[in-house]
């Protein structure tokens, strides 16, 4: 890991420095909520998801899901954290219409998983070490609907119960640039395990991010926190306003009060949202209903054995293939774009070419429509095809991105296209000798140009083929020409 460049806020009295620390909720997959076995499928009628348990009806007692844990687990290894093989839960007491019990059923001193890490890679090539505080495992809140009556607000009990793991960062970030690069990575994380969905869009995966500023190198500062922030851009402007509100408002004579805070992604800005609670606010304490959690070793070792290749092991393996270490970031950052370059390589792409034609040519395309890589309408295998048939010199890179225009509009066989519409490259040097020869008697003015500009060469390469319909090699063209205009190699 390269050193840390500091990134400092200027400000009247000199140079802060922003300190970001994050509580990620990330929803667990699993068929079942924490402590009941009502579904947990997402869009439901509501209240049609609820169980006597999450209803918090008398007499009704929680029953631990196994899943559940196995998913917490399986997610403290992918953070390279401790896994604690005895851990508590514990009441959360705290009075709002959605928690029909009037407390949440969560872990505070005793986690199921302790420290771990995370480590980002920043766009300037930098690598930044995140540390994990914690993970622990936490049952959901319901919803409280406020647009449904004019006088009434409604409780949808359909996400109480469902199960959390919140997974706590130290106070390592230093830019609202690493705060996103974070979330971004940790997302990936937990999809490539497959413990959360990490849909941001459906708050399967949200961020409560804490935010203070200090002098570099000083004490930390009262944090502030911004609840809920559900994507990688509003984080990273919520961190921005937010240190730049902190810093004006100690530079005017203030002081920063430890709060809550929401941001408002309309107007770019964090409002107040109330005084922020401390621990013993919620008056902790083991709940009575559950025994403490106790995990066998041998199964944690299982679990751990199963763990798939996470995006850190992919990428060092796909730069050994001889990828770039930023095509090798962008390939590993989604798993269906991983797995997805891995079914080209299975169809015998070459690593480095099937790299470069997915990052500058399929990807773009894939954007412009909207797409994501699993919805996009050319497979694998055909893009493997179209990367074959450039290397071998088959086509063109230019009739390469022709051809697949057809396949992504109309389907079918890059090879059998290639075949039945004559789109071969052209390697027959008498027919490009001719189209040199053209180009050259129709642009007298500009063989003589050339000679004093040997770079007006690529000129000539250009008309010839548009001579030839994109068919001709290149590199023959290239070689042809010099020779025909008598120009250096190196011209």
């Amino acid at each position: 890991m390269s050193e840390r460049s500091a990134k400092l806020i200027k400000g009247t009295t000199g140079d802060w420095e922003i300190v970001v620390g994050m509580e990620v909720h990330a929803q667990i997959l699993s068929q079942s909520k924490l402590f009941s076995g009502a579904s947990t499928a997402f869009g439901g009628e509501p209240n049609a998801q609820v169980s006597f348990v999450d209803a918090a009806m008398p007499g009704m007692l929680p029953v631990i899901n196994r899943k559940c844990v196995e998913q917490a687990v399986r997610t403290g290894l992918g953070l390279k954290a401790k896994i604690n093989l005895v851990s508590v839960f514990d009441r959360k007491n705290y009075f709002y219409p959605d928690l029909p019990a009037g407390y949440q059923i969560s872990q505070y001193k005793n986690p199921i998983v302790g420290e771990g890490e995370v480590l980002i890679d920043l766009k300037d090539g930098e690598t930044v070490r995140v540390g994990i505080e914690r993970l622990h495992m936490e049952q959901d809140a319901a919803k409280s609907l406020h647009d449904q009556h004019p006088d009434h607000s409604y409780v949808d009990l359909n996400r109480s119960g469902v199960a959390l793991m919140e997974i706590v960062t130290k106070p390592d970030m230093r830019s609202s640039e690493e705060a996103a690069a974070f979330l971004r990575k940790l997302r990936a994380i937990v999809r490539y395990l497959g413990t959360c969905d990490g849909n941001l869009d459906e708050g399967s995966m949200r961020a409560d991010v804490n935010v203070s500023v200090r002098k570099p190198a000083g004490p930390l500062g009262t944090r502030c926190e911004i609840k809920n922030v559900n994507s990688m851009k509003f984080i990273a402007q919520a961190v921005e306003f937010e240190a730049r509100r902190q810093v004006d408002l100690i530079e005017e004579g203030g002081t920063v009060k430890q709060e809550t805070r929401l941001f408002d992604s309309r107007a770019g800005e964090t409002r107040s949202m109330r005084s922020k609670e401390e621990a013993h606010d919620y008056r902790y304490f083991p709940d009575p209903d559950l025994l403490p959690l106790v995990l066998d070793e041998a199964w944690v070792k299982e679990i751990e054995k199963s763990l798939p290749e996470l995006p850190d092991e992919k990428k060092a393996r796909l730069i050994k293939l001889g990828l770039s270490p930023y095509d090798a970031s962008v390939l590993v950052a989604e798993k269906e774009s991983a797995d997805y370059f891995e079914a080209m390589l299975g169809a015998g792409a070459e690593p480095k070419a099937a790299a470069n034609w997915l990052n500058n040519e399929y990807f773009g395309r894939l954007n412009k429509a909207g797409l994501g890589i699993a919805d996009g309408p050319v497979s694998a295998k055909a893009n493997a095809a179209i990367v074959a048939m450039i290397s071998s010199d088959v086509i063109s890179g230019k009739i390469a991105k022709d051809v697949l225009d057809i396949v992504w509009n109309e389907g079918g066989d890059p090879n059998a296209i290639v075949e039945s519409r004559g789109l071969k490259q052209m390697t027959d040097t008498s027919a490009i000798e001719k189209a040199i020869d053209a180009v050259i008697a129709a642009n007298p003015d500009k063989v003589e140009e050339v000679k004093q500009k040997p770079k007006l060469a690529a000129w000539f390469v250009g008309q010839v083929m548009r001579q030839t319909g994109g068919k001709a090699n290149p590199g023959v063209v290239n070689a042809l020409l010099k020779a025909r205009l008598g120009l250096p190699e190196q011209g």
